[in-house]
């Protein structure tokens, strides 16, 4: 029997990441939370302020959130119940496509007291427990409760999602500025949520029905072939919004979910492993090329470059001189 068990443990610990790895995450997620949280500070500085900063801003949120939310969920064992990995993953997608919607909606872009900056902060000492407990300190049970410690984690998702949005919903349904309460682009203020509602209907479709638990199996694979995809629908609000344009609801986007649809429409012809591999390279594709043609073609009518500040941006110094030294100069 305790051969079994060393054993049994020993298969675990093959499967967890080194905690090194937890570590660097930890740190490289502070480094981005703190980057992402001055830039606009020395976009002012540097008088470089402009459309184009602001896509690169949240273009990068976007893809960054894709990992952030599945690393947090690996940190934490999740994989032992699918469900609750696809729901805290996709929730976290939801979530962030949610508040540019009601950017859409209402032209700004709100945070609440308690937000994005102290959800980085909660993952980063999330993974850094894991890298000093080991991942196996989630399925702790806790006395008094009865519950493993990863579901006291996901019990304050389920708070916090409740709560931003109640927050975000409250504005998306009573906060349009455009006519008759619209959006920015005079649109239906549920228009934006046909995008998120397809993405997430397709992925809990092909979740449901594969035949070769294809979540299950290859969950990295899966929520980056979709996280790709928001990511890609997530920048285009973010142009609806900044330029007060309507979206429409055809994108090459829905490529890579219609192929696995399709694949199992006709019971799997071909290995649903393959398909996602080829769906998570579309998806990609598609994305880098829309947001690299954006950039590009804001970068052309600004005239300003994508990754280097002009000479000619930098403000003018100006010296204040108080009137006292003025008087003094004058005598």
């Amino acid at each position: 029997m305790l051969k079994e068990c060393r054993e049994s443990l020993m298969r675990m610990k093959c499967t967890w990441a080194p905690f090194w790895a937890y570590i660097v995450g930890a740190l490289g997620l502070f480094i981005y939370q703190s980057l992402d949280a001055i830039d606009g500070k020395q976009a002012r500085r540097t008088n470089s302020s402009s459309p184009l900063g602001e896509l690169f801003d949240h273009g990068c949120d976007s893809i960054s959130t894709v990992f952030v939310v599945l690393g947090s969920c690996i940190a934490i064992r999740l994989g032992t119940n699918p469900d609750w990995l696809f729901f805290c993953c996709f929730v976290g997608l939801f979530m962030f496509y949610t508040a540019h919607w009601q950017t859409y909606v209402s032209g700004i872009l709100r945070f609440g007291k308690i937000d994005v900056t102290e959800v980085q902060i909660a993952i980063t000492m999330l993974l850094l427990t894991s890298a000093y407990g080991g991942t196996a300190i989630w399925d702790y049970k806790v006395p008094l409760v009865g519950l493993e410690l990863k579901f006291l984690a996901v019990f304050s998702i389920l708070c916090g999602t409740a709560l931003s949005s109640f927050n975000y919903f409250r504005v998306i349904f009573g906060g349009g500025v455009g006519k008759n309460g619209s959006t920015i682009a005079g649109t239906s203020v549920l228009s934006p949520g046909l995008h998120i509602g397809l993405l997430l209907t397709l992925a809990i479709m092909i979740y449901k029905k594969s035949t070769t638990q294809l979540f299950e199996k290859h969950s990295c694979l899966y929520v980056l072939t979709f996280g790709f995809v928001n990511a890609k629908i997530s920048q285009k609000l973010v142009v609806a919004y900044m330029t007060k344009s309507k979206i429409c609801l055809q994108d090459t986007a829905y490529i890579g979910p219609g192929l696995l649809v399709l694949d199992q429409y006709f019971n799997s012809f071909i290995d649903e492993y393959i398909v996602l591999w080829i769906a998570l390279f579309i998806s990609l594709f598609d994305m880098l090329r829309y947001a690299t043609g954006v950039c590009l073609q804001i970068a052309a009518h600004l005239h300003i470059h994508v990754f280097r500040i002009s000479s000619h941006q930098a403000p003018e110094q100006v010296q204040v001189v108080s009137p006292l030294s003025h008087q003094n100069n004058m005598d």
